[in-house]
């Protein structure tokens, strides 16, 4: 592995000229089945491939899970028509209640693991999710509150797996035309953090930058050499490991002081947000050595 002192600055930060739309909403399926594909794919030789094999595992079940599910219960058209015009996220997780949908999305979810080969502390948190109904709701509102305990971590992975295929079931169902921007770093379906960007090749989009949402999979517009927390575009550095392909950098913000990750899909289009920055862990600790702390938000790095 590199070391600290082996990271080197990312010489290239200016995309090409385009007009890229604000917003991708989700495939909610193809979300998924892809992000199982990468996972699957990275695992090959990966010194974490138990781990993500366990996440593809799990992204595929994230998938299957969706046939027959019953509708999500959508906000009312005069609340998204409201939010609209107070640059809110029209899906708001402060106040999401289970309906239906989540409920059986969340059985469906904990069954379909039940067979998926997966590490000791996961299986023995599957186990004691089975019999923890009562706070379930509390679980839920940890996820979508980013303030999950350190000493139920892995039961909260299954719990964000449920609520990333019920969110990204909703933003499907929204109309991209008429979501806004509503702050740095904030996601204008479900107001979630990021949890990496995106440099794409796109038609009409190729070198603009987007935002990936951890929570509901939307994908919207950001400038480029922008820190995606703070907002600031003074003291940006792009850090990655020496000998790397130039594929994921760590985008450094000393005003500050945190990271996220860019992925180019540019040079590699079956790039994942969610699964390449699992896989690309040792940059995080290569970064974190330096005195940077993460920026971003991934259900399945909790604890890094």
């Amino acid at each position: 592995m590199s070391k600290a002192g082996d990271i080197e600055p990312d010489p290239s930060v200016i995309g090409n000229i385009a007009k890229p739309p604000f917003v991708r909403l989700p495939d909610s399926r193809q979300l998924f089945t892809d992000r199982a594909q990468r996972f699957r794919a990275l695992a090959d030789g990966h010194e974490l491939a138990s781990y993500l094999l366990f996440l593809a595992d799990l992204s595929q079940a994230q998938a299957d899970i969706q046939s027959d599910l019953p509708e999500p219960e959508m906000p009312a058209a005069e609340t998204r028509a409201r939010a609209k015009a107070h640059s809110m996220p029209p899906l708001d997780r402060g106040r999401f209640t289970a309906d239906a949908a989540f409920d059986v999305a969340f059985e469906r979810l904990t069954a379909a693991a039940e067979p998926i080969d997966m590490p000791a502390p996961a299986r023995e948190a599957l186990t004691r999710l089975k019999h923890a109904d009562a706070t379930i709701p509390t679980m839920v509102r940890n996820v979508l509150d980013d303030a999950i305990p350190i000493e139920s971590m892995a039961e909260h992975v299954f719990v964000a797996a449920a609520l990333q295929v019920h969110f990204a079931r909703l933003a499907q169902r929204l109309d991209a035309a008429q979501l806004v921007p509503v702050g740095d770093g904030v996601c204008p379906a479900c107001g979630a953090a990021p949890v990496a960007s995106l440099v794409v090749g796109w038609q009409n989009a190729d070198g603009t930058r987007f935002c990936s949402c951890s929570l509901c999979g939307t994908l919207w517009n950001f400038v480029r050499v922008r820190c995606t927390v703070c907002g600031k575009t003074d003291k940006i550095t792009y850090q990655e490991i020496s000998g790397g392909n130039g594929q994921i950098k760590a985008e450094v913000c000393e005003t500050c002081g945190s990271y996220s990750k860019v992925l180019y899909q540019q040079k590699n289009a079956v790039l994942d947000p969610v699964a390449d920055d699992v896989a690309s862990l040792g940059l995080d600790l290569l970064v974190r050595e330096l005195g940077f702390r993460r920026g971003n938000v991934n259900p399945f790095l909790l604890g890094y």
